[in-house]
């Protein structure tokens, strides 16, 4: 796995090319920039599989780094680095498709688990739907669990949360705060991630006719379909099937 290191902070840089590449023969970093204008340049050349970026960099910050990234349409995986927790760029980092946030200073069995994860998702490992969504999520509360069910059955057709809440016998305020309690995120935002990792395995597996692939799990509208695939995965359907069929 390639990997590019964008950090304005010398020895964290250091520090992070030395764990990653400890991990790993397969870990190479192929490029490590102290600025995002510089880390930018790099990551449209080389492409890498991988960019560590710090949040607050000269030039260009590791937001407007990964947002350039996806406009430039490279097929990459982002981690932010930071020094601080921050809810609101950790919303907007999870919006842009941003997997993995980790804390300074990131201890070696985070970044193992992080690359492990990043791993399994580049070989485009179809065992994210292997198991049921209830058997993913066994233990939040018991009417989100059934709504899991209902998107498992009903990702294809258009799923209105008012009416899930009715058919739970909830109000929809009250579903919004159970869901989001127990899965970190809105139900709108879950159901769009799993119709792309739907999507994503249909690719793969080649079960469909790629322009018929966003009707299939639930979008009316094929461009909204690629620029929401394109939010998630950081490429287009295309380039992510060339790179996970390599």
């Amino acid at each position: 796995m390639r990997i590019l290191i964008a950090e304005d902070e010398e020895r964290a840089r250091r520090g992070l090319h030395s764990v990653l590449t400890s991990l790993s023969e397969d870990y190479e970093v192929v490029a490590e920039a102290s600025n995002g204008k510089q880390a930018l340049e790099l990551l449209q050349i080389l492409k890498p599989d991988v960019v560590f970026t710090d949040l607050k960099m000269p030039f260009l910050d590791g937001m407007g780094l990964i947002k350039a990234g996806i406009a430039a349409g490279v097929c990459t995986k982002y981690v932010i680095v930071s020094a601080y927790e921050e809810f609101e760029v950790a919303r907007q980092a999870i919006s842009l498709g941003v997997k993995e946030y980790l804390v300074k200073p990131v201890t070696y069995d985070e970044l193992k688990d992080t690359m492990e994860r990043l791993d399994a998702a580049q070989k485009g490992k179809p065992q994210l739907i292997d198991k049921t969504l209830k058997e993913r999520y066994p233990d939040v509360h018991p009417l989100v669990r059934k709504s899991l069910g209902f998107i498992e059955k009903g990702y294809s057709s258009k799923i209105s949360q008012k009416e899930l809440a009715a058919n739970l016998g909830i109000s929809q305020e009250y579903f919004c705060y159970l869901f989001n309690k127990d899965m970190g995120e809105t139900f709108s935002h879950f159901l769009k991630n799993y119709r792309i990792e739907v999507a994503k395995k249909l690719l793969l597996n080649g079960e469909l006719p790629k322009e018929e692939i966003p009707y299939s799990v639930g979008f009316s509208d094929s461009k909204y379909f690629n620029k929401v695939f394109r939010e998630v995965e950081g490429c287009t359907m295309t380039e992510y099937v060339r790179k996970n069929s390599e």
